[in-house]
């Protein structure tokens, strides 16, 4: 393999111009080019992005010097696309979640295992300065004992969002609404800094837009340690507020409020970390990539082509990212028949 991993884009929707400027920003990185059937946007994507456009599935595909594909399709063709690029031996990423039910996960998951290429999924809010940090503290104790742990994600989407692809908030293409789509980062997180989810009881409704998925819910949630917590997600609200994850420990509370990461340690002064140059209400919370920044995506990129170049597993492999769909889809099943959800029920509906 060549010492840049060259990367080919599977969809050239919002997210894919993301991708585009992460990987070419990289430096263990090629973008060499792009694929959607829309053969007019994509010719416009090459011209942008000075890559060569296809139309043509084989055309893309069959291209050697291609290395790995980068998939932003609707969450709901993942596992279509990726059994075809890694049929083909080139390394799979794929942008979250990686598909919208267990059982197509894991057979994406186990087709990659068979042709013996890598399989990542995108969840770059693992990857910025403070998260790394954070997660090492709580990793070593620093606040002592965690027994509570909440995410809200209260933000807002218009009709005319939704209205824009018939993907959006569909159960087909989208398997969902808010849960699956906008809160699945902040759900992925809150797993990610305070240790498996044992089990969810869900409510979910759809209030103030036009869409099959869901534009509201709640859930709590018991660790696998023995703490508690809850999740609030909305396309709702108005004003849309910031992200906001609150982490209680022993020892002191973490508080994530959008990009700010404040720690308050109940034996030592107020220590903050900052990500600076964010406004509160970054990270999409009022649209798509509202206050986005592609560094996050660009560290995550660049970690799993460095993994991939020296035949070490990706950061948020396939197994990995089973555990916040598992979240989204065990919080879907307890509103439906109004029990708690065991995850090791919903991971292990279909064993490899």
């Amino acid at each position: 393999m060549s010492k840049k991993l060259k990367i080919g884009i599977i969809g050239i929707g919002t997210i894919a111009d993301i991708h585009a400027q992460s990987i070419q920003k990289s430096s263990n990185l090629q973008l060499v080019s792009a694929f959607s059937r829309n053969s007019k946007n994509v010719k416009g994507f090459g011209l942008k992005h000075q890559i060569t456009a296809h139309s043509n599935w084989e055309a893309f595909i069959s291209d050697t010097d291609l290395d790995a594909v980068s998939i932003c399709t609707p969450n709901g063709t993942h596992l279509e696309y990726g059994l075809r690029s890694a049929k083909a031996k080139k390394h799979v990423i794929v942008e979250k979640p990686i598909e919208i039910t267990i059982e197509r996960a894991k057979k994406l998951i186990e087709t990659c295992k068979t042709n013996h290429v890598a399989l990542a999924v995108i969840y770059q809010n693992r990857f910025t300065d403070g998260m790394l940090d954070l997660k090492k503290m709580l990793d070593n104790n620093k606040l002592g004992k965690l027994f509570m742990g909440d995410a809200h994600i209260k933000w807002f989407r218009s009709q005319e969002y939704y209205d824009s692809g018939n993907w959006r908030g569909s159960l087909d293409l989208d398997g969902g609404g808010v849960l699956i789509n906008q809160a699945i980062h902040t759900i992925d997180l809150l797993q990610w800094l305070m240790g498996d989810v044992e089990s969810v009881f869900g409510r979910i409704g759809t209030f103030t837009h036009q869409l099959e998925g869901e534009d509201n819910a709640i859930a709590t949630l018991q660790f696998k340690n023995g703490a508690i917590g809850n999740i609030q997600a909305s396309t709702s609200i108005q004003p849309a507020q910031s992200r906001r994850i609150e982490i209680h420990g022993e020892k002191g509370t973490v508080i994530i409020d959008g990009d700010d990461i404040t720690m308050n340690l109940t034996d030592e002064k107020l220590s903050s970390k900052k990500n600076k140059g964010k406004t509160k209400e970054s990270l999409g919370s009022s649209s798509p990539l509202g206050g986005f920044s592609i560094k996050p995506h660009q560290k995550q990129f660049e970690a799993i082509s460095e993994a991939i170049l020296n035949q070490k597993f990706p950061p948020v492999s396939g197994e990995e990212s089973l555990k916040s769909l598992a979240i989204v889809l065990g919080i879907y099943q307890s509103n439906k028949n109004n029990i708690p959800i065991l995850m090791e029920d919903i991971i292990n509906r279909i064993k490899f």
